[in-house]
């Protein structure tokens, strides 16, 4: 496979692996340009989420007010978007890539490249101008400890140099060790992270706040209201992919 853009082996090294092992394709292994990461055939296949759609729910087209009725009046959230629905093939990729499996399995790196891609395309559906800085989603020490990487901060990285701007992976602190979002309804994950995030120190005014998947929109907005207590003046979440639960209810529920 292909070394990508922000490589440790870009330039001259990564030019001769390329030339030994040719770019190929993170889902199914096509050979691709060496500046692609998915081939033709598997990006037809994404269930791609249309950007004329409202920046909020993306459920249905963007208001001309930019009001967006199945958004809390109060949103912290500027915008919270995400380029394709968490639907096969996006659903496998980015389950094999928060949930690698143990051995040599594990190491497999198209769905890590695969993930990446994905959020990397997030940004062109973020409203307004570029970011100060992008911030992942935390996780708490416990739960890093255990899966020993926070996916979050891995796609964070890859949406920071797709848009020019700094990562700061510690803006925001996880305080207190949550349960598992996996299951729970919208008012369950709402109660689940009551104080639960926090930010040290100040921030500057716009932040993009990068997470795996926006399932009900729980975990952004709090994050987006302890950013915005921070200083922060626009916060807009994006993510990987969003889970089509928003096709049939509101994120405000």
């Amino acid at each position: 496979m292909a070394f990508r853009r922000g490589s440790p082996l870009d330039g001259w090294l990564g030019a001769w692996i390329d030339a030994l092992l040719p770019p190929a394709c993170a889902a199914c292994g096509a050979r691709v340009a060496p500046s692609e990461v998915l081939c033709p055939d598997c990006t037809a296949q994404l269930p791609t989420i249309a950007r004329e759609a409202c920046p909020r729910c993306q459920m249905h087209p963007r208001s001309p007010s930019g009001r967006c009725s199945r958004s809390p009046h109060t949103d912290p959230l500027d915008a919270a978007v995400a380029p394709f629905w968490l639907e096969p093939p996006v659903s496998d990729w980015i389950h094999a890539f928060k949930y690698p499996e143990r051995g040599l399995r594990g190491l497999a790196p198209g769905p890590l490249a695969a993930t990446r891609e994905l959020a990397r395309r997030a940004v062109v559906y973020a409203p307004g101008p570029a970011p100060d800085v992008v911030v992942p989603v935390p996780l708490h020490r416990n739960r890093l400890r255990q899966r020993g990487f926070n996916p979050a901060r891995e796609l964070a990285a890859s949406v920071a140099r797709e848009a020019g701007a700094r990562l700061a992976p510690k803006a925001i602190a996880r305080v207190r060790d949550t349960p598992s979002q996996t299951g729970l309804d919208a008012g369950a994950r709402k109660r689940n992270l009551r104080d639960a995030l926090s930010v040290p120190g100040a921030v500057p005014e716009r932040v993009w706040l990068v997470d795996d998947v926006i399932t009900t929109g729980a975990t952004t907005r709090e994050a987006a209201r302890a950013l915005r207590v921070a200083g922060a003046l626009h916060v807009v979440a994006l993510a990987a992919a969003r889970t089509p639960l928003h096709r049939e209810e509101s994120e405000s529920r």
